[in-house]
């Protein structure tokens, strides 16, 4: 059994099975089964009809859904419901996909050889899906995985975060309701990493989406059978640059709501904030009184804007950090306070040392580092100075100092003028290097679920 408990006062909610080695084959064999019937694939307009269904059945349940993610998760509800808006939305976009999923023509007769052919390639869907998610986005990050099989056709097996898996439970329930046998979407509940690698290692499993720690999601990698695909989501320490030609009255909001969303818990977090030294006392100033002003409470109160990290260890993982950076030099400027076993008050970390832990690891909680510079190469340097590289934004009026920095940061998105946070869930979102491989988004893990055959046609 699994004891689903409160993010932010570690009530317990309910308890659930698990499963074990022999139901791990079932739905392998299951999904295995379904894929292998040919004649019993969902036609296109079936696959529309259930997604369409899906999130009917899900705009029903929005409130239940948003409650859902700041019990378990410990997101704030005004941004639990934001979540399951997008949730809703990433379903209708997966549907709306399949009317522009097609092949092309591949051209012939450009040789001797090719005369008289006519080829052209469809779409198939690659095979089974193994889906292993993250507590961070409980509902969002689900739909992300499973809405893309299910409008390709793949079978997916997907695995909640063992800390927040009753949101999967729900959606993966109502995609039942909504008209899809249950091999072609199928939970699997366990808090056993020896089996969630068994689960994405097996040699029927066609992709692996993985969310998740950089360490567990290259190891995966590196054991996946032959010809699995994979798509790997992981995080970094997110850059931020202010020019001296920043408007600060419009730079504040942005910089506190790419900080402290979810309490820092996002893999595009903004953490590193490097301010040029013209404007980083004001800079300075209000930012700490705009983030002690952050109402930290109970997520499912309708006024809190900051809530729990996941779990205790992780407040304690955070607390620590910031009391080495300051041994180390840094100036707390604000919070850092255990509020309870798993708050913290807001924090502001002024020029922590270059080998800080807050400087070189994705920290994953409600800090931001300020760091002060001269050069704007050098600011560049800098926030390029990591092994990780996810999404970066630079904040200013001047252009040519924009587009310079867009040019040259090493990200796979740069925000000009808004968080490094930023997302919509049909743009391309990939990290780089140690970050992640493959892209996401929900149209780019459709296309990463299917894969062309070229069909040849000779004339007679």
């Amino acid at each position: 059994m699994l004891t689903v408990v409160q993010a932010f006062d570690r009530a317990p909610i309910a308890q659930i099975e698990t499963d074990d080695a022999a139901a791990l084959e079932r739905k392998l064999q299951a999904a295995s089964r379904v894929f292998g019937d040919r004649d019993g694939w969902l036609k296109p307009h079936q696959r529309v009809a259930i997604l369409r269904r899906l999130a009917v059945l899900m705009e029903g349940r929005r409130d239940h859904l948003a409650m859902q993610i700041a019990r378990e998760g410990g997101k704030p509800l005004p941004d639990a419901i934001v979540e399951t808006n997008r949730a809703i939305d990433g379903i209708q976009n997966a549907a709306d996909e399949l009317r522009t999923s097609a092949g092309r023509e591949i051209p012939m007769g450009l040789s001797a050889a090719a005369d008289d052919r006519w080829a052209f390639t469809t779409k198939e869907p690659i095979g089974i899906v193994a889906a292993i998610s993250a507590f961070n986005h409980p509902l969002n990050l689900i739909v992300h995985q499973i809405a893309p099989a299910i409008a390709t056709g793949c079978p997916v097996i997907v695995k909640p975060a063992s800390a927040t898996p009753l949101s999967c439970l729900d959606v993966v329930a109502l995609v039942h309701e909504a008209g899809l046998p249950e091999p072609w979407c199928q939970t699997f509940v366990t808090n056993d990493i020896t089996l969630a690698e068994k689960l994405a290692t097996d040699s029927r499993v066609a992709f692996l989406s993985f969310i998740g720690s950089a360490r567990v999601g290259w190891s995966l990698k590196a054991k996946l059978a032959p010809g699995t695909r994979s798509a790997l989501e992981h995080g970094g320490a997110a850059p931020a640059i202010i020019d001296r030609s920043a408007d600060l009255g419009k730079v504040i909001e942005p910089i506190v709501k790419g900080g402290y969303y979810h309490a820092g818990q996002v893999c595009v977090s903004t953490q590193r904030i490097y301010v040029h030294n013209d404007i980083a006392d004001d800079f300075t100033h209000r930012l700490v009184a705009r983030v002690g002003t952050l109402r930290t409470a109970d997520p499912t109160l309708e006024d809190t804007e900051v809530g729990p990290l996941i779990l205790p260890r992780e407040a304690d993982r955070v607390a620590d950090w910031t009391r080495a950076a300051v041994s180390g030099g840094a100036v707390l400027a604000t919070g850092g306070e255990r509020l309870s076993e798993t708050t913290l008050s807001p924090a502001v970390l002024l020029d922590p040392a270059h080998d800080a832990k807050m400087s070189m690891l994705e920290v994953f909680g409600p800090i931001v580092a300020v760091y002060r510079y001269d050069d704007l190469d050098d600011a560049i340097r800098r926030a390029n100075a990591l092994p990780t590289a996810f999404q970066a934004s630079i904040f200013g009026q001047d252009i040519d100092v924009a587009l310079r920095a867009a040019n040259r940061l090493d990200a796979s998105a740069v925000m000009i003028n808004d968080p490094t946070a930023f997302r919509t869930d049909w743009m391309p979102f990939a990290g780089r290097r140690e970050s992640g491989y493959g892209t996401g988004g929900i149209p780019f893990t459709m296309q990463d679920m299917t894969q062309e055959k070229m069909i040849l046609m000779r004339k007679s």
